[in-house]
């Protein structure tokens, strides 16, 4: 009973922290004439609401995809048209066509942040709490522990409540897939997961390693008994829950064709913005987007995005298991962000979930990647005048870890998953018995980089040639972290085989 009234308090704790950023500033706010991703939530409740589904996604004079068209799948314009529908109840202008163009008001940004509220407190922090529970050979303690340090994720609060956005419904269907394929029950966790990719395509980043888990699994029954009976529930299962999203939009071939070209918009190049992977921070020494031709580049980045990922996504597959699928979350979701076609800087958020989730087991380096992921938002968030809250939030976050976890102690080779890789690393280095701390080193110059970066772009103007000088910085620094992690993650991955396979022979 103790456990859930601590439980509680948690849950409260993590909801007081985001209805105090959502009291901040949003994007876009008085920002004619596109205002910002508030006003595109705003406007898919104004469109969905006042027209009828087949024109929801083609431009028209009622509807200018210029202007914040809708790019998201079926399940979140249905969550706009919910969401319209307490609107219109509320206030018709709210949603009123062309002349709600850009509303701003107190009670309307009440409504926008409370409905975020409603959807992180019914998806989000529930499968958060379930997943904490459900930890194995960990104290009740540290259960409740794990379960304050994900909820007070700054990376997750900052865009959904300051920046504005719904994150925490992809993320928590796909949080709840990750729950339901641990515990045995597939088909309700790829239930949710197609729930989870049909709210927000970026939610592909998580699917390989979906895949080849239910796939390895189904291997591991024998495909000529219960693992092809399973393979053909999880085929229909997903062929089913598809349909029934997508169903409006299979009238006519043309209007599914749009809805796709609306959801993968090849058309816009390799990058936008300033975010943190391969392309836009090493564009500053090499201009991929001008030397090669359109076609080439997306041959290259999805090759680079393929190669990346495969030794992990053929390991889960072979040798299926909950720690190697959440390890594989978190390889394959970096690779995509890192290599992938049209990334956006918020798009690191699918690779800082899978981390929260193994914060228990290396918590010293998740506390590291979160804290890296927040900062290479740095350029949006600060566009946003949030940077009060950013520094607030991580601080909370960083304390949080380092009480709960005691993450300083925690880094031993063991402790970092990296003993197996050690032992094999010295039987030709011998001498090779500091990695724990280069890793420490790495930390430390990591941390004091972002702070000093931080307190340059906050305190500085960038010389007028150079106008984009502290954000691409920004990016170099978080794309080398991240690089690092890459690296770090398949380690513990592609040894994991090894250290089982010596841990039978001892037993």
């Amino acid at each position: 009973m103790e456990k859930w009234h601590l439980m509680t308090i948690v849950v409260l704790i993590g909801l007081t922290v985001r209805w105090t950023v959502s009291l901040n500033s949003y994007s876009g706010a008085g920002k004619p004439p596109m205002f910002g991703d508030y006003e595109a939530q705003r406007h898919w409740q104004e469109i969905t609401f006042n027209l009828p589904v087949k024109q929801w996604y083609f431009n028209s004079s009622d509807n200018n995809l210029q202007y914040w068209g809708l790019d998201y799948p079926p399940l979140t314009a249905y969550h706009s048209l919910l969401c319209a529908y307490v609107a219109k109840f509320i206030n018709p202008d709210w949603i009123e066509l062309h002349s709600s163009r850009g509303y701003e008001s107190q009670a309307h940004k009440l409504f926008m942040r409370t409905t975020v509220f409603i959807a992180d407190l019914l998806i989000y922090i529930p499968a958060v709490v379930l997943y904490c529970c459900c930890l194995k050979e960990i104290s009740t303690k540290k259960k409740i522990a794990n379960a304050l340090c994900i909820l007070l994720y700054p990376g997750l609060i900052l865009i959904d409540y300051g920046h504005f956005q719904y994150n925490s419904v992809s993320l928590g269907f796909a949080l709840w897939g990750v729950l339901g394929v641990s515990c045995d029950w597939d088909l309700l966790g790829s239930l949710a997961f197609c729930l989870a990719i049909n709210y927000k395509q970026m939610e592909l980043y998580h699917s390989l390693p979906f895949f080849c888990f239910l796939l390895g699994k189904c291997f591991k029954k024998g495909l000529k008994g219960k693992g092809f009976v399973l393979l053909i529930k999880l085929a229909c299962t997903v062929v089913a829950s598809f349909i029934l999203c997508w169903l409006p939009f299979f009238t006519e071939r043309e209007q599914t064709l749009q809805v796709l070209r609306r959801l993968f918009p090849v058309d816009r190049g390799l990058f936008e913005d300033k975010v943190a992977n391969i392309w836009c921070s090493f564009s500053v020494f090499l201009k991929i987007k001008d030397i090669l031709p359109h076609h080439i580049q997306i041959i290259i980045s999805f090759c680079f995005t393929f190669l990346s990922l495969l030794p992990a996504c053929i390991k889960l597959t072979l040798q299926p298991s909950p720690k190697g699928f959440r390890f594989t979350l978190v390889s394959c979701a970096l690779s995509f962000f890192l290599f992938s076609f049209q990334v956006h800087e918020k798009s690191i958020l699918l690779v800082s979930l899978p981390v929260c989730l193994v914060l228990s087991e290396i918590p010293f380096m998740s506390t590291w990647f979160l804290l890296v992921s927040t900062f290479s938002m740095l350029p949006l968030l600060l566009k946003d005048e949030l940077l009060m809250p950013s520094v607030v939030t991580t601080m909370a976050f960083f304390i949080a870890c380092a009480i709960s976890f005691s993450i300083f102690e925690k880094t031993s080779e063991e402790e970092l998953h990296l003993k197996s890789f050690s032992i094999s690393l010295r039987k030709y280095l011998p001498c090779f018995k500091f990695l724990p701390r280069i890793i420490q080193y790495l930390f430390l110059i990591s941390v004091i980089t972002m702070v000093l970066l931080t307190l340059i772009t906050v305190t500085l103007e960038p010389p007028q040639k150079l106008p984009d000088l502290f954000s691409v910085l920004i990016c170099f620094v978080s794309c080398l972290n991240f690089l690092f992690f890459l690296v770090y993650f398949n380690i513990i991955i592609m040894w994991d085989f090894k250290n089982g396979r010596n841990q039978k022979k001892i037993n």
